[in-house]
């Protein structure tokens, strides 16, 4: 590869082709967790399709590492490759809402609140995550789950289409007529088969839930998660509640006497009527002590999902552990409750996802995805604006994960893992369909171009 390769790359392009030597790389480059930093030799900006196929083959030619970058969300960075290509999405951002059909065309380069923003006019919404700075296209390849998943399923459970380009350069339209099992392989598997250039979702109905945070103090924990435990089981679908054990955040809109209490909070999500949401959160709010914060009402879908945008911006030092849990116990919450009170920054925390419902109601080789009898995705997260405090988030989380891990599952959320997970835990968090994922791999990738990823390798 030599300069003039590179002009002619660049010359083909719609979009733009950004290179170390550029006044925009160093900003270009950034991901959103600021632990990562890596320097890759060229950024292919693409518009279309044609962008797409364009740099995959040069990439591939010219022997280059390959990262794909949607919103640049992802935790361990697979989003950038140091020295190599990274074919950046961003700018394929664009959102059609069928009404009609409850259909909505997404582009790859969206985030969950450019989608959110677009369905929210129709009364409707896809089940995504809990930020809406997440990029849809990473969220949805490794299953996708939200404050709609207990009622409509994962976001994959929604996923009806995807445009893909192959490794060797093709472009493939995989649906349920048409390539069923590449379709297969996208729930779930994550970046391993192609690049996705666009997603086609079910939408469901959602505008205004009853939700928000309820804070208590860390010593009500145990009786909280206790009581957690038992509500789980018996919630309607409707009624999305997931746990945290984290930090009263030092700012607005949270009362100046409780800055930097630690807390055990509720964040509720029901869409339902708001006499129904109500209704079904004074239960809890009868069955448990007083809390100190109570912020949970009537809030647009739109606003729930931003929430947190605010508390956790792009540039911030991440550490991310997973689990897929099952059940917990009186044992695990003491675990939980103990690793909790030595977390080293405000924004850092330890969060319980409902992944029951109707997650629950899809058979475990319906989808790549196949962890479908967890009750809880589980995530630790050691967050920190000071680079220099990057090794106590990271021992925090690993620490943490360490005690809690023996009452887990053996698998994770892919999208909560790390670069240094290895394949044992990956087998683990496929279980049963690993090997019909390492035979889908050689068939649409034998050479393991789309490698920056939790990897699954071509089968032998």
């Amino acid at each position: 590869m030599n300069n003039d390769e590179i002009g002619k790359f660049a010359q083909g392009l719609r979009g733009t082709l950004v290179g170390r030597d550029d006044a925009d790389y160093d900003e270009v480059r950034k991901l959103y967790n600021a632990m990562i930093d890596k320097r890759p030799l060229l950024i292919a900006r693409c518009v279309d399709v044609a962008d797409v196929i364009a740099a995959i083959n040069f990439g591939r030619d010219s022997k280059l590492a390959i990262a794909i970058r949607g919103g640049g969300h992802n935790g361990p960075g697979f989003g950038s490759v140091e020295d190599g290509l990274v074919i950046d999405l961003s700018m394929m951002n664009g959102v059609r809402v069928d009404p009609a059909n409850r259909t909505v065309r997404v582009g790859a380069g969206c985030v969950t609140g450019d989608v959110d923003h677009a369905t929210h006019a129709f009364g409707l919404a896809i089940p995504f995550g809990i930020v809406s700075t997440t990029g849809v296209a990473g969220l949805t390849l490794s299953g996708g789950h939200g404050y709609l998943s207990r009622q409509y399923g994962l976001a994959i459970d929604n996923l009806i289409e995807a445009d893909v380009v192959l490794a060797d350069g093709t472009f493939v339209i995989a649906n349920k007529t048409n390539s069923p099992d590449l379709l297969w392989g996208l729930r779930g598997g994550g970046g391993n088969f192609g690049v996705v250039t666009s997603f086609l979702f079910e939408a469901h109905p959602a505008s205004t839930v009853y939700g928000g945070p309820i804070f208590w103090e860390l010593k009500d924990a145990a009786r909280i998660m206790r009581w957690y435990r038992d509500f789980q089981a018996t919630a309607p679908d409707e009624f999305y509640v997931f746990l945290g054990l984290q930090t009263v955040p030092s700012g607005d809109p949270f009362p100046k006497d409780h800055w930097g209490k630690k807390i055990c909070v509720l964040l509720i999500s029901h869409n339902g009527t708001a006499a129904d949401g109500e209704k079904a959160v004074n239960t809890i709010r009868a069955a448990l002590p007083k809390p100190i914060i109570d912020f949970a009402g009537p809030i647009p879908y739109t606003a729930l999902q931003g929430m947190f945008d605010g508390l956790y911006p792009k540039g911030l030092q991440w550490y991310w552990k997973g689990d897929f849990v099952k059940t917990l116990s009186d044992t695990a919450i003491e675990a939980h409750i103990e690793q909790a009170a030595k977390v080293p920054s405000e924004a850092s925390c330890m969060h319980l996802y409902p992944i029951d419902g109707a997650v629950h109601r899809r058979a475990e080789d319906e989808t790549a995805w196949n962890c479908r009898d967890a009750t809880w995705s589980m995530v630790i997260a050691g967050v920190g604006s000071d680079p220099g405090q990057a090794p106590a988030l990271k021992k925090w989380a690993k620490n943490y994960w360490e005690a809690v891990h023996p009452f887990d599952l053996g698998g994770a959320y892919p999208n909560f893992m790390m670069d240094d997970e290895g394949e044992t835990r990956l087998k683990a968090t496929y279980g049963g369909n690993y090997k019909r994922l390492g035979k889908l791999k050689k068939k649409y990738d034998p050479g393991n171009l789309f490698r920056v990823n939790q990897n699954i390798r071509p089968a032998a």
